[in-house]
């Protein structure tokens, strides 16, 4: 048994990229970032950023377009990918990349994802019925708000 998983909880740290394959799939490409606090071995509060590539396909990467831009905090799940490639100086090359199954807007209304907060975006065909909407009215529901604390991690 084997298992390629991955949670992340970052920003983005540019706006998405969308195109489309030649059969007409949506592909999504944005980097994310996530930080980690510590204490050196001085005592010195450090902080670290790690930055990760996501690839989000399909209807996923559609929606991530519409909704996500830089500075939007998401809670993501996917799996590890590896990239091997030849560059110009014919070296072999690996990247690594995080292909998202599923993501989820976090934050307030008035955050970046512009009205879209709270709204989850899944590969599964079943997670939602319809496109998600900007919300345009106090009157409208985008879900609960979800903060921080929420997360069980």
């Amino acid at each position: 048994m084997s298992v390629n998983k991955v949670i992340l909880v970052g920003r983005l740290g540019r706006d998405p990229e969308t195109r489309y394959t030649g059969g007409g799939q949506a592909v999504c490409n944005f980097s994310l970032a996530t930080d980690e606090s510590f204490k050196s071995k001085s005592g010195e509060r450090q902080k670290r950023t790690e930055w990760h590539k996501i690839v989000v396909w399909g209807k996923q990467a559609e929606i991530a377009q519409q909704y996500l831009k830089k500075g939007s905090q998401i809670f993501l799940e996917g799996r590890i990918q590896s990239r091997e490639w030849m560059d110009k100086e014919n070296q072999k090359r690996t990247s690594f990349e995080i292909v998202a199954t599923n993501f989820r807007m976090l934050g307030s209304r008035s955050d970046s994802t512009g009205g879209a907060a709270a709204h989850s975006a899944s590969a599964g065909a079943g997670d939602f019925d319809s496109e998600p909407h900007a919300s345009h009215g106090a009157d409208d529901q985008a879900g609960p708000e979800v903060s921080d604390e929420d997360i069980p991690f």
